[in-house]
């Protein structure tokens, strides 16, 4: 069995060290449910306090300034609409079921590692727009306070980690102290406005540079021009997520209101506020232009709410004042909101890629560094112009998801929900990869102008549609197959098994390399599992999977070779760098060529950051791996020493075990001997003196309970011994051709006489599908029936005894049901154990037949149960495979059955048969003299072999009873001498005290006619003779029988008999019981009945049956 993989010390708290609540803030999992302690309004109120960026001022106002009122307006209001749109599905799913903007990805068709692009793409909106509103706060600075750029850029910058370092519980606070002052200074400046005057026909009559310009065509690309700018703003709605997912779920009407409009307020509806703040930087522009403000100061926010501040109020400082406040505190309420969204981006990323996660506050002062860095080499030139390519990558990824929730989800070509865990999704799915990077190809080529100006303005358009359109194609071409990589299991509450925490059901699932449930982070996290839980969706076998499919072998192993993959890195690489030098060859004349290199070495600077940090995290990736597979390999080491140990100690317990069992058994065998042979003494003559009509029947009854008392501990001696032998795994079992109806017949006889004594019904009912003959063990089959049938006679006084056998398929069904007392629940399992009885019964046993009998049914193959209900009765089933063979020639008897009862023999018919009995005890040879010489049979008795060799000389026996215990020569050697010399066709008996089976030896099985075991039934010694010298016994006549049992007994004598049951007098019963039988007032069934029920003081029974006779008599 394998042995499952143990997190070790270091692992387990280094992820419960990830998994800090307060720090990490439920980054890179599901966020649980009691995170989510925040009420509707505060989670909304924090999300759109994120929208005072003054970037989107900014923004309408560098439109309306190029493109003048009419195409800036309609640009605002028509991506506004699309920003809309987009955002409420991601929204809604994100809020549902708990994820960022990152997990949702991963389950709505890029896959696990696919997302990482996306999380890339995120991560640098996040830095971009962080070091755009940083540079205005620090221009704000610079105006206000007079602090140089180089030292605005960084106290921008740094001042936020402090304020983010806790996560969702430090920003809310923050966002909820802030947000009531911006409010207010951000509605002063209208309300200035409002009082000097509007003037919105200079704004709508603003025509911007692009006066001249009436044309249809060259407007429309001046539209689609300005609709890219805007669209930059797309992943927005990413950072509006990472706060929605903090959203309480609804239990009641009221609450799913208030759910749905913190969503719709702080989801989609940022675009709505993002519109008017671009409508508000547009008109603010004209204002400032028209109040004698330079065109390139005009698009600064800080100038242009300084200059409607200077309408109102004439104070120099106070303008500033405000005016700085106001800028201050916009940037920080976004910027907060952009570090926060960068530092889970990047542990998005890494933690993919590396399995390593040093803390979300490493990735949130990593991602304010770049921002710094770029700030501070002055590239915001460069940064602009990246935004415009940005935007068509943004634009591809959020079409391609909103597509997958919008269309695939409803039309089923993905699967219903969110799927983030690493266990089960693939690696990469082409549904959104596939779709986002052919919309990038597309919509970049468009802008490149391949497809003419036209489509080269429209391009942001291009990548939106088409990334939205291609979605639902490829998943419907691939059917869905790639989402989910292995179904999810039951979800449940677990704590995991490597960082020890408890979880919500949507972050557990079974990882079968820990064997135990996992937390979504600590699956990310292991390096060790390779995704044994599903090795299929990992990206190599997936590519392996691939290019085998589609090349021929010597091709495919090619092309996954180590130098394939050598040359095709080596070929990227090298790619790239070649393309940024032939960049910077081409700028080598321009004016600003400087400013080009700082901003190609901005751009590499940051790769090498992040290639340095993914080198490092991989490589204390690596090294945790190895330490925890050296210490695995110790533990594993450890245990198997220990294992090995525990062997040694098994092996030695097993030894000691067996020797004691073997010494167990040799003593039982021993003891059961120095038992046996004085017991068949006992048991022998108990039979003789019982049909001795001379004694009184009075004395007869006390013989008749020795005799019973004996075959009771015959009985316990074989018991014992069976078990004895069963432990030791050394019971013999044989193959023996049964008439298997002829056996039951003889099983049957047994309890009939038994049953008919208690007053019960014994029926059998037998398959007509039985056959005939079957091979098994005949003396365990005829112990298992025995064991079965004489418990429920036992514990059954009063309705029936059935025997009910079925057979199919070689198997047959012995089923014994009963009507008696039944058996309590509490001793279903206890009955089976050795000496244990129910509790419910006053009747006796040796508490060792259902022991033996389930011993042995379990060896034979087989399988027994009970059914049993108080005072009900009790149902045994035994299932047994009894193989049926084909009747032939041999002979048809099968082995007679030990009668209980007597056979009443009063001698033999034909000459006077000789038999010699050999056996070292006097008393045994004595029992069978005085049992056999009055029947007519001439016994010879001899102490040893070699007497009986001697008296051989002189007689010529027609039988040998030979016992194999003898001095010198034992019986087997003697039965060997008598079959090498005269008498080899003689027949023998053999009979034993040993702890042996029932039969000969294998071994010995030709050299004795059959074979009997002390203590023996003298009757059935009797049958076994008469069969083998094939004589005819003479039977005693049986008194006749009377039409009343009770015809003798007076009206008194019988009152007498109630009188004594009734008041309990049992030994004076008995004794008046004896007399009425002297006398003969008593015979028949009758007195058996009697007699045997004040042997078991059934004293009402007794004064029941008599109480029925006197009705009887008097009817």
């Amino acid at each position: 069995m394998a042995t499952s993989y143990r997190a070790t010390k270091e692992k387990r708290q280094y992820n419960r060290w990830v998994a800090n609540e307060t720090k990490e803030d439920f980054a890179l999992r599901f966020t649980a449910h009691r995170a989510r302690r925040w009420s509707y309004g505060r989670v909304a109120n924090t999300a759109i306090g994120s929208i005072s960026f003054l970037a989107l001022e900014a923004i309408g106002a560098a439109l309306t300034l190029s493109y003048g009122f009419d195409i800036a307006v309609t640009a605002i209001m028509l991506v506004g609409a699309f920003l809309f749109i987009t955002a409420f599905p991601i929204s809604y799913y994100a809020a549902r079921y708990g994820v960022d903007i990152d997990l949702l990805t991963r389950g709505a068709g890029f896959g696990y590692i696919g997302s990482t692009i996306t999380s890339l793409i995120y991560a640098t909106f996040t830095f971009i727009f962080f070091a755009l509103e940083a540079a205005i706060l620090a221009l704000a600075l610079e105006y206000s306070l007079g602090i140089p750029l180089v030292l605005g850029y960084l106290i921008s910058a740094v001042v936020v980690i402090p304020l983010v370092i806790n996560g969702f519980s430090k920003i809310s606070a923050f966002q909820a102290w802030t947000q009531p002052i911006w409010v207010l200074l951000h509605m002063a400046p209208f309300v200035i406005l409002g009082f000097v005057g509007y003037d919105l026909e200079a704004w709508s009559g603003f025509q911007g540079d692009a006066a001249d310009t009436q044309e249809q065509s060259a407007r429309l690309i001046m539209l689609g021009a300005a609709a890219g700018v805007i669209f930059s703003l797309i992943a927005q709605v990413g950072e509006q997520v990472d706060y929605l997912r903090f959203l309480p779920v609804p239990r009641t009407a009221a609450e799913k209101r208030r759910w749905w409009a913190a969503l719709i307020i702080a989801g989609p509806g940022w675009s709505v506020l993002g519109m008017m703040k671009m409508l508000a930087g547009s008109y603010l522009a004209v204002i400032a232009i028209a109040s004698g403000l330079p065109e390139a100061q005009a698009t600064d926010p800080t100038r242009m709410y300084e200059t409607v501040f200077a309408m109102a109020l004439d104070t120099p400082w106070v303008v500033i004042l405000l005016t700085s406040s106001f800028v201050i505190l916009s940037q920080l309420k976004i910027n907060v909101t952009n570090a926060y969204a960068g530092s889970i981006a990047w542990s998005n990323f890494f933690s993919r890629l590396t399995h390593a996660h040093p803390g979300r506050v490493v990735w949130l002062v990593f991602n304010v560094g770049i921002a710094l860095m770029l700030m501070e080499l002055g590239v915001f030139g460069a940064l602009e112009a990246t935004l415009t390519l940005y935007s068509h990558v943004a634009l591809a990824w959020i079409g391609a998801l909103v597509a997958d929730l919008v269309i695939n989800k409803p039309l089923g070509l993905s699967p219903p929900g969110i799927e983030f865990r690493r266990a089960h999704l693939y690696d990469f799915n082409p549904v959104g990869i596939g779709a986002m990077i052919t919309a990038c190809v597309l919509s970049l080529s468009a802008f490149g102008g391949v497809f003419g100006p036209v489509a080269e303005a429209l391009s942001s358009f291009i990548a939106l549609g088409s990334s939205f359109l291609l979605t639902p194609v490829i998943s419907l071409a691939t059917r869905g197959r790639y989402y989910i990589a292995r179904p999810a299991l039951t979800k449940v509450e677990a704590t995991c098994i490597v960082c020890d925490y408890r979880f919500d059901p949507p972050d557990m699932t079974h990882c079968p390399f820990h064997e135990g449930p996992i937390c979504s982070l600590c699956c990310t996290l292991d390096s060790n599992c390779r995704d044994a839980c599903k090795p299929h969706g990992r990206l190599d076998n997936a590519t392996r999977r691939f290019l085998e499919d589609r090349f021929p072998a010597p091709v495919a192993q090619a092309l996954m070779s180590r130098m394939s993959r050598f040359v095709i890195s080596t070929t990227t690489i090298g790619a790239i760098i070649g393309l940024l030098l032939v960049f910077v060859r081409d700028q080598r004349d321009a004016v600003n060529f400087d400013a080009i290199l700082w901003v190609v070495f901005s751009m590499v600077l940051i790769v090498v950051g992040i290639c340095v940090w993914m080198y490092l995290l991989i490589s204390e990736s690596q090294q945790q791996a190895r330490s925890e597979a050296e210490k695995q390999s110790e533990r594993l080491l450890f245990e198997v020493r220990a294992h090995e140990r525990t062997d040694r100690k098994l092996q030695q317990a097993k030894e000691k075990a067996e020797a004691a069992n073997t010494a167990k058994t040799r003593y039982m065998t021993g003891l059961s001997h120095e038992l046996r042979t004085p017991l068949n003494s006992i048991y022998g003559f108990a039979q003789i003196l019982e049909r001795d009509e001379d004694i009184p029947i009075r004395r007869r009854n006390s013989i008749t309970t020795i005799r019973r008392s004996s075959e009771h501990l015959a009985g316990l001696i074989e018991g014992l011994l069976d078990i004895s032998r069963i432990e030791a795994g050394r019971l013999k079992i044989s193959r023996d051709r049964i008439n298997l109806r002829v056996f039951l017949q003889q099983v049957s006889s047994i309890f009939k006489e038994a049953a008919r004594e208690k007053n019960l019904t014994f029926t059998v009912d037998v398959s007509k599908f039985l056959p005939v003959w079957i091979v098994f063990d005949e003396k365990r089959l005829r112990q298992i029936f025995i064991n079965l049938l004489s418990n429920a006679i036992r514990y059954t006084d009063a309705g029936q005894v059935s025997l009910r056998i079925t057979y199919r398929n070689e198997v047959a069904v012995i089923e014994v049901r009963d009507t008696g007392c039944g058996i309590m629940a509490a001793d279903h399992k206890r009955i089976w154990d050795p000496f244990e009885r129910g509790n419910n019964t006053v009747a006796q046993g040796s508490g060792l037949g259902l022991t033996i009998t389930k011993l042995l049914v379990e060896i034979l193959g087989g399988e027994i149960e009970m059914e049993s209900t108080p005072g009900l009765g009790s149902v045994f089933r035994v299932r047994l495979m009894l193989p049926s063979v084909p009747a032939d020639g041999r002979d048809t008897m099968s082995s007679p059955a030990v009668e209980t009862q007597s056979l009443s023999v009063a001698g033999v018919v034909g000459p006077r048969r000789t038999l010699l009995v050999v056996d070292d005890d006097a008393n045994h040879l004595n029992l069978v003299d005085s049992f056999l010489s009055p029947l007519g049979f001439a016994v010879l008795t001899a102490t040893t072999a070699e007497q009986a060799l001697t008296m051989l000389e002189d007689i010529t026996p027609d039988l040998f009873v030979l016992d194999i215990d003898l001095p010198g020569l034992d019986g087997y050697s003697l039965a060997e001498k008598l079959r090498k010399g005269d008498h080899r066709s003689s027949p023998i008996i053999m009979i034993s005290g040993h702890a042996m089976d029932t039969r000969a030896p294998s071994t010995q099985v030709t050299l004795c006619d059959t074979f009997i075991a002390k203590p023996y039934n003298l009757d059935d010694l009797l049958l076994r003779i008469a069969e083998i010298l094939r004589v005819e016994l003479v039977y005693k006549q049986k008194p006749a029988s009377h039409s009343h049992e009770s015809v003798a007994l007076s009206d008194a004598e019988r009152r007498e008999l109630i009188s004594l049951a009734r008041n309990g007098m049992a030994r004076a019963l008995t004794d008046r019981i004896a007399d009425l039988a002297e006398r003969g007032s008593l015979r028949g069934p009758m007195l058996v009945r009697l007699n045997k029920m004040a042997s078991v003081f059934d004293l009402p029974g007794i004064a029941e049956i008599l109480e029925e006779d006197v009705h009887d008599a008097t009817d």
